[in-house]
């Protein structure tokens, strides 16, 4: 897929951070249409202002999509206003920054539901339309580099995303294997992004909290070429190199001591 041009994008948790910026982007390049799935109506509306001068259609629509119902009544929705979207980008994500134990109930369900459950809910709803298409369609999930190590106070976000990258690149070979190839699936694995939800977080060693522009800008230009996995920056491909091959407690020791990598969510504060 060399552009966008002429397709439908539906982006989730699109009224800000970079869901907004993948909107703009989407606009920016000629999208037919750009689907906004948001929970914050205010921000929602404003990304909309912001927006609508562009000449590309915006179909904003409010939704919990940490529930199954809403998801599908809004699929439902966007198929009767403008047809099946060539294009998701399951953006949204929340993360608690806890010990296991400090979670309430209602937050363990409510990050498996919206981090893990909900891409494959969205996904679901679209995905035989974009099979039976025949034409170059694509799925992005982002994960996150949680899925890769494991990490204090992240236990449950870990979870979350270790269950969307299982499920994201399962769903890649499945398609090739089932013969939709047009279908391309992108798993993205970035470390901490400086958008807020992370605010307090640090990096790990040779790790920089990264810039939103350029995260999206990567993550675009990967979805264009079908890219099956991105990992955000190189220091998260080493350290799960590192992770496979060191004895559990060397690599808990380099992890902790060398790396830092466990002691990241010390100051964690979120958004």
């Amino acid at each position: 897929m060399k552009t966008i041009q002429g397709r439908k994008i539906l982006i989730t948790g699109a009224a800000m951070g970079m869901g907004r910026l993948y909107a703009e982007r989407a606009v920016r390049e000629g999208a037919a249409v750009v689907i906004l799935w948001d929970i914050n109506q205010e921000e929602l509306e404003r990304t909309v202002l912001a927006l609508k001068d562009s000449g590309v259609r915006l179909m904003p629509y409010l939704v919990d999509i940490g529930s199954l119902d809403a998801i599908v009544a809004a699929s439902a929705r966007v198929r009767a206003d403008v047809g099946d979207p060539d294009i998701i980008i399951n953006n949204a994500g929340i993360v608690r920054g806890k010990y296991f134990w400090e979670h309430s109930q209602a937050d363990t369900r409510l990050t498996m539901e919206i981090n893990a459950l909900a891409p494959m809910y969205i996904t679901r709803e679209f995905l035989p339309a974009m099979m039976a298409s025949r034409r170059e369609c694509r799925v992005v999930t982002i994960a996150s580099a949680a899925a890769t190590v494991s990490n204090p106070r992240m236990s449950v976000y870990c979870a979350s995303k270790w269950a969307a990258v299982g499920w994201s690149d399962s769903l890649r070979l499945e398609l090739v294997q089932a013969g939709h190839s047009h279908v391309k699936v992108t798993t993205v694995c970035p470390s901490y992004v400086s958008t807020g939800m992370f605010e307090g977080a640090r990096g790990p060693l040779m790790t920089p909290v990264m810039k939103p522009d350029y995260v999206v800008d990567r993550v675009w230009r990967a979805m264009l070429a079908g890219k099956p996995m991105l990992m955000l920056p190189w220091t998260v491909t080493l350290g799960k190199i590192a992770r496979g091959i060191l004895p559990l407690r060397a690599w808990d020791w380099v992890a902790d001591h060398v790396f830092g990598v466990y002691h990241t969510m010390d100051r964690f504060k979120g958004r």
